[in-house]
């Protein structure tokens, strides 16, 4: 008899596991379900984590809005309203994009400070 164990593969990337824990963290101290919804989108296998691009952010929000994104920005298409975006990780040509349409680009380490309880923010993956 031959036995195979499996093991989850998970990121090598420190600080992505840290941020991960800390989503999970802040989410038991608020007892906010936005927080650990993220964290397990971001523990996702990598294949899965697909980025997003500034079209799809356009046509999700509206004025005002702030999203979280769980993996990467791509700088593909135009936005037309102001909203705050914070993801893991933005492409240059995106926060190019951002920055001249008057738009928020942050970290979700900035997002988890400034908003703790996650009121009004949308996750859009």
């Amino acid at each position: 008899m031959v036995i195979i164990l499996v093991s989850r593969t998970k990121s090598t990337n420190v600080y992505y596991e840290a941020l991960i824990r800390d989503l999970r963290k802040l989410s038991r101290e608020k007892k906010v379900k936005i927080w650990k919804a993220l964290a397990d989108l971001m523990e996702r296998p990598r294949r899965k984590r697909l980025p997003v691009k500034l079209s799809k952010i356009n046509r999700l929000t509206v004025e005002g809005d702030t999203v979280v994104i769980p993996t990467k920005v791509l700088g593909d298409g135009e936005l037309t309203h102001r909203v705050t975006i914070a993801a893991y990780q933005f492409s240059e040509k995106a926060l190019e994009k951002i920055k001249k349409s008057g738009c928020e680009a942050i970290s979700i380490r900035e997002l988890m400070k400034k908003n703790p309880t996650g009121s009004n923010v949308k996750i859009i993956t």
